[in-house]
C-alpha cells in the first residue's frame, strides 16, 4: 500500500484507499477534545447475543459545504440502521439540529431525548480543494468522546468517506470489524424468465454506484471476489462452448480463462492470499476438485472419487477446504486438508447441504440446506456442531460472508415469473435486510474491506 504524509500538522498517518476503481490518498487523524476524567465507557453493543436491542443513536447533519454534510451523515444513518444494531432517532426529536463541532455537546437534552450515542461532523475543503471530513462519536450517558477522525480526499469520494465513518462508529461500539466500506459483485438478471439476460455487476454494499462488468452475451454464474486483490473469478459459457472459469481484474478490465482443461470447469474460489484458485472439473459423470497456482499455472488434483465434489471454499488460514459432495448418496458438507487429506463429513441434519462458505473469522461455515421442500441459509461450526438456521423459505441460495464475519448475503427467488433478490442476515438470524439492486439478482459475492484489499 502506498503511504503519503498529510500536510496538516495534526495529521499522523495517511493511507491509499480504493475509491472508485482507482486508488487515491485518504488521510486521517484522531480528533481529541479535552474533557474531565472519563467515566467508564457504556457505549457498547454485544452483537454476539441472540437478542440485541438496537441502540438509540443520533447522527446530526454534518456542518459545512452546502448540502454535502447532510448527504454524508445520511450515508452514516442509513448504514447504521441497516446493520440492525442501531436505531437512529428521527431528526424531529433532536434537541438541537446541528451541534457545534469543536466543543462538547450539551448532553442532558440528548439524554432526555433517549439518545445513547451522538455523532457530529463537519465537511469543508482545504486550501488544495480536497474534501476534509471530520466526525466525533459521543457517549451521551458518560459525556465522553469515544472516537474522532478527520479525512482528506477528492470531493467525488464523499460516499466512501460516509462508509468509512460508518465503519469507525460500528466497530467502536460493537467491537466487530466494519463492513460498510465494501462492494458486492452479483449476477444482474433482466428480461423474461425463459430468456433472461445475465450480466456481472458491481455495486457498493448499500446498492449505490452499480456498474456492469460483462455485456450479457455469455451466461455468467457464481462470481467470487478475491480476498486479497481486485480480481473476480466466475463461470462463463459462450453459446456452443464448454463452461469455463474466468478471472476479471477490476482495475484493468482484463479477462483470462483459468487453465486449459478438456472439460467444464466451475465453482471457483480464491485462496486467502489470492495466489491460487480452487475449482471443480467435470469428468464424465463425476466432478473432482483441483487447485491451480495463478502464477505458475501448476494444477493439483485434490479429490479423486466417483462422485460429484464441488463448491470448495478455503478456511481463512488456507489450511483446510470445505466442500460439498454426494459421495454418501446425497449432497453433504465435508472438510479436508488443503492438499485433499483427511476428508470428513460434518453435516448430519435432515435433508441435503450445499454451497458451503467459510467465514473470514474462521468460526463458522455458512451453507444452503434443502429440506421439506424449502431452501434455508444456515451456519455451523467447522466440526459440524452448533448448526442453526438463519433464514428459510421457498428458495434461498448462494451464501457469501461480509468481511467481518457478522453477516451473510444470499439471494431469494419466490418462484413464478419473477426473479431473485438479494438479502443479508446476521449470524444471530435476528437481523434480515433486503439489499437493493436495479433488477433481479443472484449469486452475490462480498468484497473485503476496500482499504484492506489495497494494503495486501
Amino acid at each position: 500500500m502506498s503511504m503519503t504524509l498529510c500536510t496538516e500538522p495534526a495529521c499522523t498517518l495517511a493511507r491509499a484507499a480504493r475509491l472508485g476503481f482507482a486508488a487515491v490518498a485518504l488521510a486521517f487523524t484522531a480528533l481529541p477534545i479535552a474533557l474531565p476524567t472519563p467515566a467508564k465507557a457504556e457505549l457498547v453493543i454485544d452483537v454476539r447475543r441472540g437478542n440485541v436491542q438496537p441502540m438509540p443513536i443520533a447522527i446530526a447533519d454534518f456542518a459545512g459545504e452546502g448540502d454535502l454534510g447532510s448527504r454524508v451523515s445520511g450515508i452514516v444513518t442509513n448504514n447504521l440502521k441497516r446493520s440492525g444494531y442501531f436505531a437512529p432517532i428521527d431528526k424531529a426529536r433532536f434537541p438541537e439540529k446541528q451541534p457545534a463541532f469543536d466543543v462538547a455537546p450539551q448532553f442532558e437534552p440528548w439524554k432526555a431525548a433517549g439518545v445513547q450515542g451522538l455523532v457530529t461532523g463537519r465537511v469543508t475543503r482545504d486550501a488544495g480543494g480536497r474534501l476534509k471530513t471530520e466526525f466525533r462519536l459521543w457517549d451521551v450517558t458518560t459525556g465522553q468522546q469515544i472516537t474522532g477522525q478527520q479525512y482528506f480526499t477528492d470531493p467525488n469520494n464523499w460516499r466512501r468517506v460516509g462508509h468509512i465513518i460508518s465503519d469507525a462508529v460500528y466497530t467502536k461500539i460493537t467491537g466487530v470489524g466494519g463492513f460498510f466500506d465494501t462492494r458486492v459483485v452479483f449476477v444482474d438478471e433482466s428480461g423474461p424468465k425463459e430468456n433472461r439476460r445475465k450480466r456481472l455487476a458491481i455495486m457498493d454494499q448499500d446498492g449505490a454506484n452499480v456498474r456492469y462488468l460483462t455485456q450479457g452475451d455469455n451466461m455468467v454464474v457464481t462470481p467470487r471476489y478475491s480476498p486479497a486483490s481486485q480480481d473476480i473469478a466466475f463461470m462463463s459459457q459462450a453459446s456452443g462452448q464448454q463452461p469455463r472459469v474466468q478471472v476479471i481484474n477490476l482495475d484493468s478490465g482484463s479477462r483470462q480463462v483459468v487453465g486449459n482443461f478438456p472439460e467444464m470447469t466451475s465453482s471457483p474460489r480464491f485462496a486467502p492470499d489470492g495466489q491460487k484458485i480452487v475449482l471443480r472439473l467435470h469428468q464424465g459423470g463425476n466432478a473432482n476438485i483441483f487447485v491451480m497456482d495463478l502464477g505458475s499455472r501448476a494444477t493439483t488434483r485434490i479429490t479423486n472419487t466417483n462422485a460429484i465434489d464441488t463448491s470448495p471454499s478455503f478456511s481463512p488460514d488456507g489450511r483446510e477446504i470445505v466442500f460439498e459432495s454426494d459421495r454418501g448418496g446425497q449432497q453433504q458438507i465435508y472438510v479436508m486438508g488443503a492438499d485433499g487429506s483427511n476428508p470428513r463429513r460434518i453435516s448430519f441434519g435432515e435433508g441435503s447441504y450445499s454451497q458451503p462458505a467459510w467465514s473470514p473469522r474462521g468460526d463458522l461455515i455458512a451453507f444452503t440446506k434443502r429440506s421439506k421442500g424449502g431452501f434455508a441459509i444456515g451456519v455451523m461450526k467447522p466440526d459440524g456442531s452448533g448448526e442453526r438456521i438463519l433464514t428459510e423459505g421457498f428458495h434461498n441460495e448462494g451464501p457469501t460472508w461480509a468481511p467481518n464475519g457478522q453477516y451473510v448475503m444470499f439471494f431469494r427467488d419466490p418462484g413464478g415469473q419473477g426473479g431473485g433478490r438479494l438479502y443479508m442476515v446476521d449470524v444471530t438470524g435476528r437481523v434480515e435486510q433486503p439489499v437493493p439492486t436495479p433488477t433481479f439478482a443472484s449469486d452475490p459475492t462480498w468484497s473485503p474491506l476496500l482499504t484492506e484489499a489495497r494494503s495486501q
